[in-house]
């Protein structure tokens, strides 16, 4: 049996690395799967073109979730490819942009840093909850960095995902009594172009060597348990920031 067979499924920024696994992942569970991106159609294409490949549902939709008329578009599309209902809400978009120490940083790349991760996030889940009905899943891309203020230069980066964690946890309470979940994962070293931008090679062999589980996360790792948290078998599970680091840190 598919867990999420025949779910209406929306993954922001699903086209690489913990977004492209979500996508195939939840196709493979028989989610419908609405990919979104906004600049690199081709690696849209090809995780769609993945997906029907081995019998799954998606379309591509672009859009810049930090813009509302975007984000309504995004919802429809969806709406008008699969139904009025909507199961599944991934909230994947986000990024550090830059690693900057206080001193560095002005107003606008602060603000856009938390824009980026956390009004993303509002905007996306203000626009799908009215379609989603009871039973409905809610996930969001947190972060390590959110419960430890992250590494050098990456306090704003931090902080937005600490808001995220808090905003998964204030949305579980608000929306629970509707029949709908909402969790977050906190994942550190994972091994995607994020870290490949921002985190030394040699800070990521020092993870390798330090955590218990002794290497660096897969992006697949973070898919499954997306995957899991969306899936009626996690039907007792909200308001939960999870932590997915290898061991990296215990909270």
């Amino acid at each position: 049996m598919k867990s999420l067979d025949g779910k209406t499924t929306i993954i922001t920024g699903g086209t690489r690395d913990i977004g492209r696994s979500c996508s195939i992942k939840f196709a493979e569970a028989g989610a419908k799967v609405v990919v979104n991106y906004l600049n690199n159609k081709d690696a849209g294409d090809e995780t769609v073109a993945e997906i029907e490949k081995t019998g799954g549902v998606a379309i591509l939709v672009k859009g810049d979730m930090t813009k509302k008329d975007d984000v309504e578009n995004l919802v429809s599309v969806t709406r008008e490819a699969f139904g009025d209902a909507i199961h599944v809400l991934v909230n994947n978009v986000g990024g550090m942009v830059a690693r900057k120490k206080l001193h560095e940083m002005d107003e606008e790349f602060f603000n856009h840093v938390l824009s980026l991760n956390m009004n993303s996030t509002f905007l996306t889940t203000q626009a799908v909850v009215p379609h989603m009905p009871p039973g409905s899943s809610i996930v969001n891309l947190a972060s390590l960095a959110g419960r430890d203020g992250g590494g050098g230069g990456a306090s704003a980066y931090a902080v937005s995902k600490g808001a995220v964690m808090t905003f998964t946890r204030a949305m579980a309470k608000e929306l629970g009594p509707d029949g709908i979940r909402v969790n977050a994962l906190c994942p550190g070293m994972i091994d995607t172009t994020f870290h490949d931008t921002f985190t030394p090679d040699a800070a990521r062999r020092n993870v390798e060597a330090s955590v218990p589980v002794r290497r660096q996360g897969h992006p697949d790792d973070c898919g499954n348990l997306v995957t899991y948290l969306a899936s009626d078998a996690s039907a007792y599970i909200t308001g939960a920031n999870i932590d997915i680091n290898g061991g990296m840190f215990f909270s």
